[in-house]
């Protein structure tokens, strides 16, 4: 199968999954495609057992995309960058500290202790797995996503500065983990020496060196906005941010993903008021709504189609998977609640925030 009939494959099963759960099921969008998309390849692997060549294309179509090349080097970037080009700046500078916490200490914090109690629940189990792998698998299932939570909360009617403290962490958060995920493959792969000094001197240079980069690109771009007005172009010139912009930060070996997503906020508040023409800004915003949304959409799809790539091996692991949810939901209580028990002391939080954003 070629990679053209893979990817047109994926994009129709994710479109009828979209249709049946608006149609019939009527969840949100990503959580019901998610999960159409898993009973697809779960009836694949049904299939399989009487009809392998059932399983055989599904297993051929899923495997030509490359799964951990798509997301880093295809869809992350103008994710994080769509999703932040949203956010309301000066609500995100009131809610900085809890912010700020959230996405560093606490994405720490949830890293160390699902390492701590996967680490001690497999064994019990009777795997044997090294500990490094824990700590990936930590940091990889810490930052948050919350999409199909913000339309019920919006819905809801809760305060707007609670969005922006969800909004926010999530956005930051996916940056930080991915620089502390990529730290630790790394040091599991035996690329990076496994000391304090080399670590915080990775992390700094990632963390300060793609909000830099970020900056830099971000004002780079607003300054090209200003200086035309047209609808087509400026939609180009932000999509070479973080798509381009995400490459040359990957070269210049900072953290793209943060880069992606301060060009965002610059574009979204600097670019928004000073660069984009009020006859550009309507279109070029609604393009990276619909974008936003579709991307997030394909990632779900595509995140549950994953499954029939496996292999039947999914058998294997169905005990951990089942135990790592009360621990990963643990953690977050924890991750979200220290924190913001701390800054209870320096100002007012909206009532249940914990609960909020742990099931967010």
């Amino acid at each position: 199968m070629s990679l053209f009939n893979a990817i047109s494959a994926v994009i129709a099963i994710v479109a009828l999954s979209g249709y049946a759960n608006r149609r019939f099921i009527r969840l949100s969008d990503t959580v019901g495609i998610t999960a159409i998309a898993l009973l697809i390849s779960l009836a694949m692997a049904v299939l399989g057992t009487t009809l392998p060549a059932v399983a055989t294309w599904g297993r051929a179509a899923i495997g030509k995309l490359d799964f951990p090349v798509l997301i880093f080097h295809g869809l992350l970037g103008p994710l994080l960058f769509a999703g932040s080009l949203h956010v309301d700046t000066s609500a995100l500078a009131r809610a900085k500290w809890v912010i700020l916490l959230l996405a560093t200490i606490g994405v720490a914090l949830s890293t160390a202790l699902i390492a701590g109690a996967f680490f001690y629940g497999v064994r019990w189990l009777g795997a044997d797995i090294p500990f490094i792998d824990y700590l990936v698998f930590g940091a990889l299932i810490s930052p948050t996503d919350p999409l199909a939570a913000l339309g019920l909360l919006r819905k809801a009617g809760v305060p707007p500065l609670l969005l922006t403290k969800i909004t926010g962490e999530a956005l930051f958060n996916d940056g930080t983990g991915v620089v502390v995920f990529l730290v630790l493959v790394a040091i599991a792969n035996g690329l990076q020496p496994l000391n304090a000094g080399s670590i915080l001197g990775l992390l700094a240079r990632e963390v300060v060196g793609g909000i830099a980069f970020g900056l830099v690109i971000g004002f780079a771009g607003s300054w090209l906005l200003r200086s035309i007005d047209s609808p087509v172009v400026d939609t180009l010139i932000t999509l070479a941010m973080p798509t381009a912009g995400y490459a040359a930060a990957e070269a210049a070996r900072v953290s793209a993903p943060l880069a992606a997503v301060v060009m965002g906020l610059v574009v979204g508040s600097y670019g928004r008021r000073y660069a984009v023409s009020a006859q550009t800004r309507a279109p070029l915003f609604l393009f990276w709504e619909l974008t936003d949304d579709l991307l997030n959409v394909l990632l779900y799809g595509l995140i549950g189609l994953e499954l029939m790539a496996l292999d039947g091996l999914a058998r294997d692991f169905i005990g951990p998977a089942l135990l790592a949810i009360p621990i990963v939901l643990l953690a977050r209580v924890v991750s979200v609640g220290l924190p913001i028990a701390v800054l209870r002391r320096f100002e007012r939080f909206e009532p249940h925030i914990v609960k909020l954003m742990t099931w967010a």
